[in-house]
């Protein structure tokens, strides 16, 4: 049976089928298939809700039903042997070399990037429904939801942790009470985790201000966390610039690698950030886009005096064409994200505004980059799916991570730990 089948007759590409308990059942039934092989996730069964369970027999069970039987009863074993075949652009890999959990997965940038790396992903949990919706359009499984609701003792034995878990100031930093310093933030359901399954290695991306946050504090309570309270060798944390590493973004994230064995975080290095080796030119579109995406006349016009006025008292402002042949600002999301990433592009053929464009397409064809183009500007293949409106991918991709950069540590990480066991 093919995933698409299974994704069109339970509704998984409809973000409100995503949301709450009713996401969470869906979220057990795609872990389960996924998990088909390895057993890793039989145990979520009892977690389908009735309603999926009976949407399911009608995909998979053929003629009446077995009297004195229930319909989560029938879809168990339904359900457990069920062969799918993943029409996905990211199919669960055939011969993972280690497995892994994926937490605020966000659209599945660090699962990428530690499945090309050889890893099987068997947890995954996103609270958002339209990056849930786009995560399963692409890796054949909806997330669970709302970390903090989740009993660590049920997620699977995994190697390696990942995650890009948001900044947050700890309200009692400084005394003595372990990970539970970190309670009220979402770091602290990274450290349950952490302490309940005890996984080989952890990564964990931040954004770069982690570093001087409130002071240092936030960071100096979360290694102490990691290496004291938990006993994980950690390496002083690195600021990585996707620039680096095959994307032309001038992106910086703190990155966090962390190894239960010494022998391990000895054999850890971070790769040199050294060589700039892609430009602007090398992620446009290669076909002329819709005019949607152009700026019209009074607009652009409007930016350049709201420019020189903030230039005039000294602060800098959001607006900026990119060259061709330039590194793009970071992607960002709210605000005048898709301002700063500005590019001049004279092959539009139709001038005819749309209804988002008030007045005039202006002469010198300037244009917001596409939402394909902040996927390339994150190191996604172009046969990642965007199934979401223009406005929801470009927050998806302004909150994802850099792929190539995290496929790198992912990579440095799996043959230290190689290593340490040898």
């Amino acid at each position: 049976m093919k995933y698409s089948i299974v994704s069109e007759h339970l509704g998984l590409d409809n973000e409100k089928s995503l949301k709450n308990g009713q996401g969470d059942s869906l979220a057990a039934l795609t872990h389960c298939l996924q998990a088909r092989d390895s057993g890793s996730s039989n145990y979520l069964v009892d977690r389908v809700s009735p309603e999926h369970s009976s949407l399911w027999n009608e995909l998979v069970i053929e003629g009446p039903r077995r009297s004195g039987r229930t319909q989560n009863q029938i879809a168990i074993p339904g359900l457990l042997s069920a062969e799918v075949k993943y029409d996905v652009p990211f199919p669960p890999p055939k011969d993972p070399k280690f497995r892994f959990i994926d937490l605020f997965a966000g659209i599945g940038g660090m699962r990428l990037a530690f499945q090309n790396a050889g890893g099987e992903c068997v947890f995954s949990s996103e609270i958002d429904p339209f990056a849930k919706k786009t995560y399963q359009a692409n890796f054949g499984e909806v997330p669970f939801g709302d970390i903090t609701a989740i009993d660590e003792n049920e997620i699977p034995d995994h190697d390696v942790l990942v995650g890009g878990f948001p900044c947050q100031a700890f309200s009692i930093a400084g005394k003595r009470l372990g990970f539970e310093e970190a309670r009220g933030t979402l770091f602290f359901d990274v450290a349950r985790i952490l302490h309940a399954k005890k996984p080989a290695a952890i990564f964990l991306e931040n954004v770069k201000g982690l570093m001087n946050h409130k002071g240092g504090d936030t960071l100096r309570v979360i290694l102490k966390i990691l290496r004291e309270d938990l006993g994980y060798f950690v390496p002083d944390p690195k600021i990585v610039n996707a620039k680096y590493f095959g994307v032309p973004q001038n992106r910086d994230r703190v990155f966090i690698v962390g190894f239960r064995d010494k022998k391990a975080a000895d054999a850890f290095a971070y790769p040199a950030q050294d060589k700039v080796q892609r430009r602007l030119s090398d992620i446009l579109e290669e076909r002329p886009v819709p005019s949607k995406y152009y700026l019209s006349t009074r607009y652009l016009e409007s930016m350049r005096e709201h420019r020189r006025r903030h230039e005039a008292k000294g602060h800098g402002f959001g607006y900026e064409i990119i060259p061709k042949d330039g590194i793009a600002n970071a992607i960002v999301v709210g605000g005048m994200g898709r301002e700063r990433n500005l590019v001049i592009d004279n092959r539009l053929t139709d001038r005819t505004p749309t209804t988002n464009i008030v007045g005039e397409i202006n002469h010198e064809f300037v244009r917001r980059m596409t939402p394909r183009e902040w996927a390339r500007l994150q190191g996604y293949p172009d046969k990642f799916r965007i199934v979401v409106s223009d406005a929801q991918a470009y927050k998806q991709f302004g909150n994802s991570v850099a792929v190539p950069a995290v496929l790198m540590i992912g990579k440095t990480i799996v043959k230290s730990i190689v290593l340490s066991n040898q």
